[in-house]
């Protein structure tokens, strides 16, 4: 076999169309080893002898798409001083593009003999390990182009590729559950009369299935357990493991793309699935243990902010190139058009404290690729003032916790919530306003992978995760939910009614909210994990989506409800400003009234004591079409009809007076306490001073022609 010098950069195996480069960096080794692996199970070792910077590189001319390799390091293993190098243990490639084969459980992937975890293990694990792929870079993308939806024009819908598809009863078997299923015509059609304008997928980079959960036959469903920050899932592939998972994702990408539905990804950079010091050793902890991991005082044991073991070294020159590098090829090579960041306080943590000013945000900030996608913080972690919504720099924009607790709180009937669910509906102007942001920073969701389903969230006080093995320890037990005053699945028509309401609420609420709404994927359909609020290990029915049978009549459903209050959001642009609102009269206008204003359900403007009344569960909000005061993308005026927003959140039937001073004649377009929730046709007109009933938990839309 030839073996050329090659290049050390870029990283990973770079196929040219002759051959391949390939190209490893490990600080710790005295040498490595790339090892050539065939279908009979044996492999060619050629050691890379030329180094730069700490980087082994070697180029092999006939090296073709689709070969499997991996490495092998000779250097230390001492644990006592960080290294856990180990030549008997086949190792990823960190920039492995495709990986294939999954992990067969057994002593030889660890670095240590069960039960003696100061012991070194020498068993091969070749035969058991994953084993990374030389890909075909060349794809045709035609004239495929991001969308680049703004944000103030973005819906976003959270979902599982396999959770998604797994059960779609117009998807070919052989198509469920892989990204080709997730690019069908019926899921596109599905997202576009839906509203939804970008697909934010739970993660896709290659993932590991734990051992502990395999032995207790279950899965890791989630995914946010990465191994290969560049390669797609295998197992969510159609046809193939060797390379055919990133055409497959590719042509996944161009299709939604076409549709005009962006895809933005759930990424895991915080950690790997390495775990902690008695995890497995399958690529990072055998190539440089001390320069990929945050250590103890103790080098045998890891820092974990993360709660998986483990936490990537944020000051590590060679982690942020690693996690800038992953990030360019996603939207260079991949077309991905964002991402959202789990955990993403750990990422900010460059020695121990949360900071902002952090390498992390300072490479993103001014790389010219990554800056300018769509990026989503998870602004917390599990470390010590890890909880850091409104916190993160202006470029970014966050998962608001904070509205999702506050919603949520306003429709179980908390008191004393009026003020701050203000706040949340306008845009969390104290969460964001400040550091120059705007409504759009906050990403405002009502549920989400984690945590109870809509359905579940009015149907249970209590989490049941007995099915996840852990003695329903596990999952969030403080969940702000509310069960109708029936735990569980119910016949009662009440309670049911109730319920449906309630999901009517949520879903309203969220859509009239400014800042960028977020759906969970199957919400839409009411669907339920049966009280299960931390599904990460359920691969089966209690976590895919169930869809309703094809001609299934769906007006006057949720999912007809849904639809209508998202197309009621895009098509009004009041309800997606892109500044705060001022609470005054707009500037060049000959309207007097002020932005926003806020009455009481006699029809009073609010005071202060009406604020902080505890009994207080009830108020109205007019939204001025005629004030907004951000122009369009030409410099216009942007006009739009005012709407009057009516919530009752009380157990209590209400009659709201219509203000007398904003409006003479209006129209209901919303009413939750309807079973379709949204009037048919016409809905009935009220006059300035009539009165409106709203049933106990219930809202009303009413607009005002412009």
């Amino acid at each position: 076999m030839q073996v050329w010098p090659g290049q050390a950069y870029p990283l990973g195996a770079t196929y040219d169309g002759a051959g391949t480069n390939f190209a490893v960096y490990s600080e710790a080794a005295r040498r490595i080893e790339l090892c050539l692996l065939h279908d009979d199970g044996s492999e060619t070792a050629v050691e890379l002898r030329e180094a730069d910077a700490f980087v082994r590189h070697a180029y092999l001319p006939g090296v073709m798409p689709g070969q499997r390799y991996g490495f092998r390091v000779h250097g230390p293993y001492t644990p006592e001083t960080g290294q856990r190098c180990n030549s008997a243990k086949l190792l990823l490639d960190p920039y492995a593009r495709a990986i294939s084969g999954a992990v067969e459980w057994g002593e030889s992937v660890y670095g240590y003999h069960f039960g003696k975890p100061d012991s070194r293990n020498d068993l091969d694990s070749a035969p058991h390990t994953m084993t990374s792929v030389v890909v075909n870079p060349y794809f045709d993308w035609g004239d495929d182009r991001p969308p680049r939806t703004d944000y103030h024009r973005t819906v976003i819908y959270e979902a599982h590729v396999k959770g998604m598809t797994m059960l779609h009863p117009e998807l070919p078997p052989e198509l469920r559950g892989t990204y080709a299923g997730l690019a069908h015509p019926s899921v596109v059609s599905h997202l576009t009369e839906l509203g939804v304008t970008t697909l934010e997928l739970m993660p896709v980079h290659q993932f590991v299935n734990d051992h502990r959960l395999v032995d207790a036959n279950l899965n890791n469903y989630w995914g946010y357990n990465t191994i290969g920050f560049f390669a797609p899932h295998n197992a969510y592939a159609s046809w193939g493991d060797r390379g055919e998972q990133v055409l497959e994702f590719k042509q996944a990408v161009r299709a939604l793309h076409q549709a005009g539905i962006e895809v933005i990804l759930d990424v895991v950079y915080n950690h790997t699935a390495e775990g902690n010091h008695l995890g497995p050793t399958l690529s990072f902890r055998g190539l440089d243990n001390a320069s990929y991991y945050r250590l103890s005082e103790d080098p045998r044991y890891y820092t974990d902010t993360t709660g998986t073991g483990n936490s990537l070294l944020m000051r590590s020159p060679h982690v942020l190139q690693l996690i800038m590098d992953s990030l360019r090829y996603w939207v260079t090579e991949m077309h991905v058009d964002g991402f959202r960041f789990d955990l993403a306080a750990t990422l900010a943590r460059q020695f121990h404290e949360v900071d902002r000013l952090s390498s992390f945000f300072d490479l993103v900030q001014q790389d010219p690729v990554v800056s300018q996608v769509k990026l989503i913080a998870e602004p917390w972690d599990v470390g010590e003032g890890g909880y850091q919504v409104g916190n993160f720099p202006p470029l970014w924009t966050e998962w608001n916790g904070k509205y999702r607790d506050t919603v949520r709180d306003l429709w179980r009937g908390e008191p004393r919530t009026l003020a701050e669910f203000a706040s949340r509906l306008t845009g969390s102007s104290d969460l964001y306003q400040d550091d120059g942001r705007r409504p759009l920073a906050s990403i405002n969701f009502t549920t989400c992978h984690d945590g109870f389903t809509l359905h579940d969230l009015v149907s249970y006080n209590d989490k049941h995760n007995e099915a996840n093995g852990e003695g329903n320890r596990d999952g969030e037990s403080h969940n702000r939910s509310w069960n109708c005053g029936v735990e569980g699945e119910s016949d009662d028509p009440e309670v049911l009614e109730l319920r449906e309401r309630q999901m009517r609420n949520f879903i309203a609420t969220l859509m009239l909210s400014q800042g960028v709404p977020m759906l969970s994927h199957g919400d839409e359909f009411a669907r339920t994990q049966g009280g299960n609020n931390n599904a990460y290990c359920q691969d089966n029915e209690v976590s895919w989506v169930r869809w309703p049978e094809p001609g299934e009549d769906k007006e006057g459903t949720l999912l007809a409800f849904t639809r209508a209050m998202v197309w009621l959001r895009r098509d009004h642009p009041v309800f997606r400003r892109r500044r705060f609102f001022h609470g005054r009269p707009v500037e060049g206008t000959h309207d007097e009234l002020t932005d926003i204003a806020w009455f009481t359900p006699e029809g009073e403007e609010m005071v202060q004591r009406d604020w902080q009344a505890a009994h207080a569960k009830a108020l109205s909000v007019f939204l001025n079409g005629h004030a907004i005061s951000e122009p369009g993308p030409r410099g216009e005026r942007i006009g739009d009809d005012s709407f009057l927003l009516m919530f009752n959140a009380s157990a209590d039937d209400l009659d709201f007076a219509v203000p007398v001073n904003h409006g003479r004649q209006w129209q209901v377009v919303v009413d939750t306490g309807r079973k379709e929730g949204v009037p048919p046709g016409e809905g009935p007109k009220v006059a300035a001073g009539d009165r409106v009933r709203l049933v106990g938990r219930s809202l009303a839309v009413l607009r005002r022609p412009a």
